[in-house]
């Protein structure tokens, strides 16, 4: 497989199959995804694997929590602008909706909604969780250095017939997850991703979120060909 391939192939996957993913095969993504580049070699990411019994406590955890405080716990950053203008707004907005619409869950059913998004905890029934965090003093180029590092964690996944999804939405629940994989204090926690093998049969695995053409965020300040 080539990069073209695992870049067209990579999707966040939101349902999976009931099958583990091997530790070693995890250990060896993380190998490759550290030549990551990051301005001076700083390396800022860290990461947590949880898999197994440890996971299955972690989101009883949750759960339990989620009982007494719905909307999470103090968050310690804001996952998108709280003034979010166009064209960012209508996209998010319509990531939603063909989400929802994949499932056939119409707009008014808040209750079926709502349960679709409490499976972001459960990782989409995933078997394995890697949990991002970075020093609290590092700024935003090394935040950038993080997400490539991420980018390149979940290419190498495609490579190794893996999916993934990138959940910013376990930052509600920051202080239990840090208290639970035991997180130092000087470290900011910042978003899960769950790994496993992709129930392609689901509904919500068929569906893909639209892309806008280069000409809508590019301009090309260079000679003619």
């Amino acid at each position: 497989m080539n990069v073209n391939e695992a870049v067209e192939r990579r999707f966040s996957a939101r349902a999976f199959l009931d099958r583990k993913v091997s530790i070693e095969q995890i250990r060896g993504i993380l190998d490759r995804a550290r030549r990551t580049p990051s301005g001076g070699n700083l390396q800022p990411w860290h990461v947590c694997v949880v898999a197994g019994q440890p996971l299955a406590e972690l989101q009883g955890l949750i759960r339990k929590r989620a009982a007494t405080l719905p909307r999470g716990e103090t968050s310690e950053y804001n996952v998108y602008p709280p003034d979010l203008q166009e064209p960012y707004r209508s996209r998010r907005f319509k990531c939603g909706e063909d989400l929802y619409a994949s499932l056939g869950i119409p707009r008014e059913d808040k209750t079926a909604r709502f349960l679709q998004f409490a499976k972001n905890l459960r990782a989409f029934g995933a078997p394995t969780v890697l949990f991002f965090s970075i020093d609290r003093k590092m700024g935003r180029n090394q935040w950038a250095h993080l997400g490539m590092f991420m980018q390149t964690v979940m290419l190498l996944a495609v490579e190794e017939g893996l999916a993934t999804c990138p959940q910013e939405s376990w930052s509600a629940f920051h202080g239990t997850i840090a208290d639970f994989i035991g997180l130092p204090d000087e470290q900011l926690f910042y978003c899960g991703m769950a790994v496993g093998y992709a129930d392609m049969d689901h509904p919500i695995n068929q569906w893909r979120t639209e892309r806008a053409p280069v000409e809508d965020f590019t301009r090309f300040l260079c000679e003619r060909d």
